[in-house]
């Protein structure tokens, strides 16, 4: 029969030791990913409605991840937290909103938006 050799106490201690800080350190590595893993975020509030009676309305939102972010082509920018407000001029009848947004991998999102103008005059 063999004999069982008893491991030190000491190297069971370090090999634990280090088996959670490597754990941790792969760990904190992925939360760090998180952002190159899920690439450009893009949000819009809410319009208030697809039918419009106002020529000029206000597209807001927040964009997270980004290196560039266009308006209907036209490139925009966020503030330090990644807000954005710009003011879009309707044409007559129906017009679509497109927004996207680019990281620095070159990955893009887009939100399209249609809305209409219909004058508040035809309405009533």
């Amino acid at each position: 029969m063999q004999q069982l050799t008893a491991i030190p106490f000491r190297t069971v201690v370090m090999f634990s030791l280090g088996t959670v800080f490597a754990l941790l350190i792969a760990a904190f590595v992925i939360f760090q990913a998180r952002y190159l893993l899920l690439g450009p975020q893009l949000y819009i509030e809410p319009v208030s409605s697809v039918v419009q009676n106002e020529r000029q309305i206000t597209i807001a939102g927040n964009a997270r991840n980004i290196s560039r972010l266009w308006l209907n082509g036209r490139q925009i920018y966020t503030d330090q937290t990644g807000m954005f407000k710009e003011a879009v001029i309707l044409e007559n009848g129906y017009t679509m909103v497109t927004i996207r947004a680019e990281d620095r991998y070159g990955r893009t999102t887009a939100i399209e938006q249609p809305l209409t103008y219909v004058p508040a005059s035809v309405i009533n």
